[in-house]
């Protein structure tokens, strides 16, 4: 390398002369300018220098380099014109180390890195091994499991063939019976041909016996025929029996002859009198089954006349009606004995209990065993009933509750300690009485819970009248004890007063202290459940067909019709077909109250099942049938029945609003859709906002049902102007579409108060304002003047209030009302006033009045409207 000045050097390296040169300096390279040449010697010297600066000592390998990079770029900045540019240089500078890892270990670190990965294999290898054995154990699980799955299918599937042969060889049974039926139907028919066509024999035979005259009977002629006419005699009205018809010549002529001819041959087609047609000279009676209701054209077909005269023999007694209409057995009935027929009157139930008996297979000579009691905790709202039940089941399902309160019937088992307990917990607000009154038919004893700081409430009183109609055994609980305020002797005396008398008092129910935030006496009422359990030796069969009660329905979105049943007798299993009021199908799965699945549920169990046709009313009875055919025409006709009675009952409530409508002038109607989460929940609320009706403002629920607000719901709100009501449901996609583009008014509701109040607001703008009258002022006529252009002018003294114009006005003489009107001219002096005070004069022109006297008052008031509610 040729010697370089300092300043090519510079540029060589990219650094500045200025920090060349004080590197160079500090190197030891002393008196150099840039103008200066460097040689070789220098330059090491200057690279050592630099080397040493940078970490990197004589001798050793370089661990760490630093590099550094500029780069310089020209931009270019025109002008507005695009003429004059300006050049801007960018520089940018890049450093970048470098740094190179230890290559050689000593032998001290190398053992201690062996001792390291000796260690990590070994660790490896036993989590390995621990992996294997749990795979392994997986596996011998999961084919537990399917071993178990399999033999459960091997065991359905057997248990359905088993069901398809029964149902088969009933079946072909039923086949070989109709068939039979059929053979024999045509057996008798052939063997009355035979017997008709050995008579028919019979009788020709002796028709050819007797000769030639016996085979035509003779034929009367017409008296009088071919007389008048001259030249011809009159035909005899018999002829001889001895003589063929016109076969022998006679005298009558020509036309004679040609008259015989024709006897002859319209005496070929007679026959016997006894074989023709005669129409029925009276009505021939019948006898007709009546239903408790039948539709018109139903009854005119069994009566073999026209629907018309079943019409007019109806407005004969006052009933108008159409040929589509159904009428009640009563009506049905007086038509038929009216009619002349003879009525049979059936039932609907009739059919139905003999489908029960046959699909059934329920019999009343089961071994019954003891089981476990069935109690109601019933009261008034917010007294602590789901609190206390809390306490003895040790959860938390108040606080799970909208608002705190019970809005839906809970069933649950709970096992006490003493045996098996079964607890409804019922809704105490007064919009659940119908639910109230369902718990209290199924259950064995009822404890009505009181507030011992509140006392008894309405609800309370009507828990207590459930109890009595359902003639069950009651117990008291005075709850919320651990209160400074409670006071249970108040709650004895005011119980006392409706008939419920304590044991310490000499009565028959029992009163227990108990207290549901400490548990105070929980364990004294559990005792007393036990003890009247055995009193009353509950008992019911294990084996055989279950049957029982639906406690709550509700529509799952996930899960279909989800009822809550409570079994009363036998064993309700998996796979079994029910049937639940006009509901049907097969249970593919029964769950308990914690959420567990269940095989089978004995008497006393309550249970959740899965896989009905749809979600049944509550209260309805289930029942396990023997084929899903049977349960099918069951459930059809149960849904007929009810179809049959709503349009009855709809019949009569139309024909009753038309005449209320007649008797008090139209009135306004609230339309309202309710969608709600569980059956019971529906019939509370359904109730409550009908009885919020008024005599001027109707509400009419036009629709209700179970189950997520859908599309077809949205259309029928938008129709017929209803209010859109969800309760703890929720729109889904195209129903909101609709809602929101039409502006559908919709409401959410999770508590029942809210959406009572809600409707009686909606109530209340509806109803017309009440106008009240507000006398403000009093004014006494003084004396009269004349004025040209109003008449007769009253000088008067304000004496009470103010007078103002436009204002009505009543005059008074003798406080008797003698004209009522407006104010035409209020003046003070010669001032027109707008209003005029008490103790001032002033002059009052009344309107088209002119008979106004000295000592008349006039008394001047105004008209308010004032908001109404119910």
């Amino acid at each position: 390398m040729s010697d370089k000045s300092v300043t090519e050097l510079a540029g060589m390296v990219g650094i500045p002369l200025d920090r060349l040169l004080e590197q160079m300096k500090e190197a030891g390279i002393a008196g150099h300018t840039a103008t200066d040449t460097i040689n070789e010697d220098d330059k090491m010297t200057l690279l050592a220098h630099l080397r040493k600066s940078h970490g990197k000592e004589e001798g050793k390998p370089t661990k760490k380099v630093t590099l550094k990079r500029r780069t310089v770029t020209s931009l270019k900045q025109g002008s507005g014109g695009g003429k004059d540019s300006k050049s801007i240089n960018v520089q940018v500078t890049k450093k970048k180390t470098y740094v190179k890892r230890e290559e050689v270990l000593s032998d001290e670190e190398r053992v201690e890195l062996e001792k390291v990965k000796a260690d990590l294999d070994q660790r490896a290898k036993a989590q390995e091994v621990e992996e294997q054995l749990h795979r392994d154990e997986e596996v011998k699980k999961k084919a537990e499991l399917l071993a178990k799955d399999a033999a459960e299918k091997q065991k359905d599937e057997m248990a359905q063939a088993e069901i398809a042969k029964k149902t088969k060889e009933s079946e072909e049974e039923r086949l070989a019976a109709e068939k039979a039926k059929r053979l024999e139907a045509s057996l008798e028919r052939n063997a009355e041909k035979v017997r008709r066509m050995a008579a028919a024999k019979k009788s020709a035979a002796a028709r050819k016996a007797a000769g030639p005259t016996a085979r035509r009977p003779a034929v009367a002629k017409k008296p009088g025929a071919g007389a008048g006419k001259p030249g011809v005699k009159a035909a005899p009205v018999h002829r001889r029996a001895d003589k063929p018809a016109g076969g022998a010549k006679t005298s009558y002529g020509k036309k004679g002859r040609k008259k015989g001819g024709r006897g002859k041959e319209e005496n070929r087609f007679v026959v016997d009198s006894k074989h023709a047609f005669e129409m029925p000279t009276e009505v021939v009676a019948k006898d007709v089954k009546v239903p408790e209701n039948i539709i018109i054209s139903e009854l005119a077909l069994q009566m073999s006349v026209k629907a018309a005269e079943l019409i007019k023999h109806l407005m004969k007694l006052g009933i108008m009606a159409t040929i589509n209409q159904s009428i009640d057995q009563d009506t049905a009935v007086i038509l038929v004995e009216e009619m002349g027929h003879t009525p049979i009157t059936t039932s609907e139930d009739d059919h139905e209990i003999g489908m029960l008996a046959e699909h059934t297979e329920d019999t009343d000579d089961r071994e019954a065993f003891a089981r476990a009691p069935i109690v109601t905790i019933m009261g008034h709202v917010d007294h602590g009933k789901t609190s206390l039940l809390d306490y003895i089941r040790e959860t938390r399902v108040a606080s799970g509750e909208a608002g705190g309160i019970t809005q839906h019937i809970g069933a649950y088992q709970v096992d006490t300690g003493h045996g098996a307990v079964t607890f409804l917990d019922t809704p105490g607000h007064a919009a659940f009485t119908a639910m109230r009154a369902r718990g209290a038919d199924v259950t064995d004893i009822v404890i009505v819970v009181v507030a011992a700081d509140d006392g008894v409430m309405p609800q309370t009183k009507e828990a207590i009248e459930h109890a009595r109609a359902a003639k069950v055994p009651l117990i008291i609980a005075m709850n919320k004890m651990d209160k400074e305020e409670a006071n249970p002797e108040k709650v004895m005396q005011e119980l006392a007063t409706i008939n419920v008398v304590p044991e310490e008092w000499g009565g028959d129910v029992q009163f227990l202290k108990v207290s549901a935030k400490t548990g105070l006496g929980v364990n004294e009422l559990i005792e007393a459940l036990i003890l009247q359990a055995e009193i009353l030796e509950l008992k019911a069969p294990n084996e055989g067909k279950a049957s029982g009660l639906v406690v709550e329905a509700r529509l799952d979105k996930g899960r279909g019709p989800v009822a809550t049943v409570m079994v009363q007798k036998g064993t309700l299993e998996q796979g079994q077909i029910i049937l639940c009021g006009h509901e049907y199908g097969r249970v593919r799965a029964m769950f308990n109250e914690s959420g567990n699945k269940l095989k089978e549920a004995g008497p006393s169990v309550p249970v959740e099942i899965l896989g009905l046709s749809g979600t049944p009313s509550a209260g309805d009875d289930f029942l396990v049938v023997t084929n899903e055919r049977a349960a099918r025409e069951l459930a059809s006709h149960r849904e007929d029945k009810n179809k049959l009675l709503r349009v009855a009952a709809h019949q009569a409530s139309k024909l009753d609003e038309v005449f209320s409508k007649m008797a008090a002038g139209e009135t306004s109607n609230l339309n309202i859709v309710i969608k709600t989460d569980v059956q019971g929940s529906l019939e509370a609320l359904r109730e409550s906002l009908v009885n919020l009706s008024h005599e001027e403002v109707q509400v009419k629920v036009i629709y209700g049902g179970v189950g997520g607000i859908n599309e077809g719901d949205a259309n029928l709100a938008l129709a017929s102007g209803a209010m859109l009501m969800g309760f703890n449901v929720r729109a889904d996609a195209a129903a909101r579409k609709i809602i929101s583009e039409q502006e559908v008014d919709l409401h959410y509701y999770s508590v029942i108060y809210d959406a009572i109040d809600e409707v009686r607001k909606s109530i209340n703008g509806l109803l017309a304002p009440e106008i009240k009258e507000n006398i403000v002022g009093l004014a006494e006529v003084r004396d009269i003047f004349r004025s040209p252009k109003f008449g007769s002018i009253a000088g008067c003294m304000v004496i009470d209030g103010y007078v103002k114009r436009n204002l009505p006005i009543r005059v008074l003489r003798d406080n008797v009302v003698i004209y009522e009107g407006q104010l035409e001219s209020l003046r003070r002096f010669k001032d027109d006033a707008l209003e005029v005070k008490m103790g001032m004069e002033c002059g009052i022109g009344v309107k088209n009045y002119s008979d106004v006297k000295s000592g008349d008052q006039i008394e001047v008031f105004e008209r308010i409207e004032v908001k109404r509610e119910i």
